[in-house]
């Protein structure tokens, strides 16, 4: 089971997705876990729910789910590249990221089982990460995180959207 990353361990901007795992849970078990609870989620909704915005400029939900996507596939290139070397990555910006494709221009269930690919990707990554390559470092975004921390980032991540999606959109 991969620990709970000290604060230290990862930027203050991560720490609400950190936060986002409960405690002596099995963060890889609750990723393989949330695969399969959000792709039905998403593979559920028509086009026409997955088009739905709660606001004036926000996100619709075809454009969060590519938003959790090319955030997970981030997260788990950086995850890559520090359990192999200690190296400095640039951050991304997830503005620039949505105005370069149009998600919704695709299905929802070809959103969702794309999603459900890279999960699966993300998976064998994170299963054969040794207790040495997660502590391996890096720098990313200006500020030092562990490969172990990026795993919980990531299903943190996931689950600050999945919060959202439930209160503002469904």
């Amino acid at each position: 089971m991969i620990s709970k990353p000290k604060s230290d361990e990862y930027a203050p901007y991560a720490a609400g997705y950190v936060n986002a795992v409960p405690n002596g849970a099995d963060v890889l078990k609750l990723l393989a876990d949330n695969q399969v609870s959000t792709h039905q989620l998403f593979h559920g909704m028509t086009d026409e729910q997955a088009m739905h915005t709660y606001a004036e400029g926000k996100w619709t939900l075809k454009e969060v789910l590519g938003h959790m996507i090319d955030t997970e596939r981030v997260f788990s290139f950086r995850a890559f590249v520090f359990s192999r070397e200690d190296i400095s990555l640039p951050g991304f910006d997830q503005e620039t990221y949505i105005l370069s494709t149009d998600f919704n221009s695709r299905t929802i269930q070809s959103l969702a089982d794309e999603f459900k690919a890279v999960r699966e990707a993300t998976l064998y990554l994170y299963r054969s990460f040794s207790e040495g390559q997660l502590q391996q470092s890096g720098v990313a975004s200006g500020a030092l995180v562990k490969v172990g921390a990026l795993v919980y980032i990531t299903a943190g991540h996931e689950m600050h959207h999945l919060n959202i999606v439930k209160e503002r959109y469904l």
